[in-house]
């Protein structure tokens, strides 16, 4: 008779249920290991037979095979070390067979007997409770399994011992509570940097419409100070977005002691990150760090520096907010919504604009012919802002920091996204959160533009060659610039400073 602990395997963020069944037979001695099971599934029997001399008990003497059903499903990490030993313990009458009944078990174990963390717990726990079953993992990952409701049973024992003596009622381990990530006490914060007011609008609006943005100037200009400070100002993660974002971010292993927070994520690879790195993928598919970014900011600074081929892997996730990474084998789904935010100098040498200078290698327009090259049309068609940072002057450094911070601009950004998300609400569209985010037969009718409005974007259309993207893109724009002015319809104003933002990089590359 075999005996069945409840698993699961994951595919992208969804968990799929598996079934650890656990015979022991008479026979030659052998620990085999069946299912479709990888490396790290395959050295489990090492690390159970150790865990399980550690805790006092011994394999018998027979044939033990454990099969992991469905046999045509891949099976891929450690987190089957605990049920495979539970099957086990069930299996020679060290704990119940019906001990485990309603639960899904999930954990890595250490040669000691101790559970150790595993990644994607968080998936596991909505996976188990949408079955209406409980959850053993590791108590590190306690926390993080608590969040998935407040109703479902957790067990998070620190090792096979505490756990045996809770199944037989020597001990009662309590459940784990839900942990939030404290934040650090400095942020960076929007008055720490002086001059820059039309960089900080730019800011200001992308982070209310959640909108792309290139910044384009010499160094030390403060495209970086500003970048960084993107995050002070977004509002909070809602619920959903919440879950969303600590899912990807369990499955990719980076929640530590379970502890969740409703800050943005805040991306930023080195310019040498590679395909798999940025959009996701490897020998097991796992997440890039365009969803790791999910709901939040992917920050490419040096933006010419990525390899081109990198950087246009970046056009259909930006399209459709997910990514698929396909294998022989195997396909995951990661979401993808992110917002793009890149910084880029002129040229390679960075001073081509400034006036007065001449470029010691070739004429300054085709230096910054070459470097800008590198970047494809695509790409810069999926900028919603493109602007041009100026180097900030002796004047503008020697002022007193400026009386407006992150505070008041997240302020005026929180009303702002609250009447889009009304806006959509309104429409059906619950998982639309931005103007950024809405479908273009959308945002024609929210725009409801004038006669002026029209006339005005049709001749800019025809003048600056915008495509059929570029055209929404600026609708989409200037939407958020009239919910920021508390407007209900896009006026001529507001299509006008879209339209400025939308053209400023691409004149600059004209004129040079």
């Amino acid at each position: 008779m075999a005996v069945r602990v409840a698993t699961l395997a994951f595919e992208g963020v969804e968990a799929r249920p598996v079934d650890v069944q656990v015979q022991i037979s008479s026979g030659a001695v052998v620990f085999n290991v069946v299912g479709l099971a990888d490396k790290a599934v395959g050295e489990s029997r090492e690390r159970v037979r150790a865990a399980l001399i550690a805790s006092g008990l011994a394999l018998p003497a027979k044939r033990i095979t454990v099969n992991l059903a469905p046999a045509d499903m891949p099976k891929e990490g450690s987190h089957y070390d605990v049920p495979i030993a539970l099957g086990v313990m069930a299996a020679i009458g060290a704990i119940p067979s019906d001990a485990l009944e309603g639960f899904v078990v999930l954990g890595e174990l250490a040669l000691d007997g101790t559970l150790t963390p595993t990644a994607g717990v968080l998936p596991a726990a909505v996976a188990a409770n949408s079955r209406g079953l409980g959850l053993i993992c590791p108590s590190e990952c306690g926390p993080e399994a608590a969040w998935a409701s407040s109703d479902m049973e957790v067990i998070a024992p620190r090792s096979l011992i505490q756990l045996v003596n809770h199944v037989k009622g020597a001990q009662v381990l309590a459940r784990p509570q839900p942990a939030v990530r404290r934040l650090a006490v400095d942020q960076p914060d929007l008055s720490d940097i002086k001059g820059q007011e039309s960089a900080k609008r730019a800011l200001e609006i992308a982070a209310a419409g959640g909108h792309n943005l290139l910044m384009s100037g010499p160094p030390g200009a403060g495209k970086s100070m500003l970048a960084a400070r993107l995050r002070s100002i977004l509002p909070p993660l809602t619920p959903r977005e919440l879950l969303e974002v600590s899912m990807i971010h369990s499955v990719a292993g980076q929640i530590a002691g379970g502890e969740l927070t409703d800050r943005r994520p805040f991306r930023a690879p080195y310019h040498s990150a590679s395909m798999p790195a940025l959009v996701g993928g490897g020998t097991h598919a796992r997440p890039g760090e365009i969803s790791l970014a999910h709901h939040g900011v992917l920050f490419l600074d040096e933006l010419p520096e990525f390899q081109p081929q990198v950087l246009d892997s970046l056009r259909q996730p930006l399209e459709t907010g997910e990514i698929a990474v396909s294998r022989a084998n195997h396909r995951a789904v990661y979401p993808a919504r992110f917002q793009l935010v890149a910084a880029m100098n002129p040229c390679r040498c960075g001073h081509a604009m400034d006036p007065g200078y001449a470029c010691k290698r070739q004429p300054n327009e085709r230096c910054v012919a070459q470097y800008q090259a590198r970047l494809s049309g695509p790409l810069l068609d999926r900028f919603d802002l493109q602007i041009e940072v100026p180097a900030v002057t002796a004047a503008d450094l020697v002022l007193p920091p400026p009386s407006e911070g992150s505070r008041q601009v997240a302020a005026r950004i929180a009303r702002a996204r609250e009447v889009q998300r009304a806006r959509y609400d309104a429409l059906s569209l619950p998982a639309v959160a931005t103007n950024a985010a809405a479908p273009a037969a959308v945002i024609e009718r929210s725009a409801r533009l004038d006669a002026p409005g029209t006339a005005l974007i049709r001749d800019a259309s025809e003048r600056f060659g915008l495509t059929a993207r570029g055209f929404h893109r600026v609708l989409k724009l200037a939407r958020t610039i009239a919910d920021l002015d508390g407007a209900d319809a896009v006026g001529r104003p507001h299509l006008a400073e879209a339209l400025s933002y939308r053209a400023g990089l691409a004149s600059g590359r004209l004129a040079a």
